[in-house]
């Protein structure tokens, strides 16, 4: 990667964390009785701000709960995830260290609250390599539209040109893209279904931390 600023997305990217994510949901609504989730939606909602993804799935399933408090249930699982068990994908931060050793500046634009943003990156000791962390629920919209994407870029001084963003998610990397930044598409196996997709629009690929 020969930018000289850095996007990354957290989960599925520099976390293992989607496996937690695609289990949220259908936890949710197993614990009300629902048993199947589309694949489609369940895909639909992992480049979703949490609301949104709450509010897809109370609207799915004519649920009558509150969304504030199906809101407050999920955020309370995912939490607990953040602060204890989420770890690193193999080989981060090596890399992330080999980057703000060429000077590189980094950001993270994330799907996730920042404050659970925040909380994870400093218990795994990697939040020092990012001058700045932005979230969907800070810019109001999801990873649909490049928003998140340009406040980070704009926190790091970086138009969208000099900027790398290194995404897991297809739907969110095609975002990135089109709003006219270096792509640098990362493989998850919680996404290998659309990994050829992927693979196809990244200006650069990322199959493994550790060998990259």
């Amino acid at each position: 990667m020969d930018r000289p600023f850095a996007i990354f997305d957290l989960d599925g990217t520099l976390v293992d964390s989607m496996g937690y994510w695609r289990r949220m949901g259908p936890d949710y609504l197993a614990r009300r009785g629902i048993e199947r989730v589309p694949d489609a939606l369940l895909e639909r909602t992992l480049s979703m701000m949490l609301e949104e993804t709450t509010t897809a799935l109370l609207r799915a399933f004519h649920l009558p709960d509150r969304p504030e408090d199906a809101m407050a249930e999920m955020t309370a699982v995912m939490a607990e995830h953040y602060r204890r068990d989420i770890m690193l994908r193999p080989g981060v931060e090596r890399y992330l260290s080999g980057l703000r050793d060429r000077g590189v500046s980094m950001a993270v634009a994330s799907a996730t609250a920042e404050p659970l943003v925040e909380a994870c990156l400093t218990r795994l000791g990697v939040r020092r390599y990012f001058d700045a962390l932005v979230s969907c629920e800070s810019v109001g919209v999801g990873k649909s539209r490049p928003d998140v994407y340009h406040a980070a870029a704009r926190l790091l001084g970086a138009s969208p040109g000099e900027a790398a963003v290194y995404e897991d998610n297809y739907e969110a990397a095609l975002t990135a893209k089109k709003a006219g930044y270096y792509l640098v598409a990362v493989y998850d196996e919680h996404s290998a279904d659309r990994w050829p997709d992927l693979r196809a629009l990244g200006d650069e690929v990322l199959t493994d931390w550790r060998t990259a």
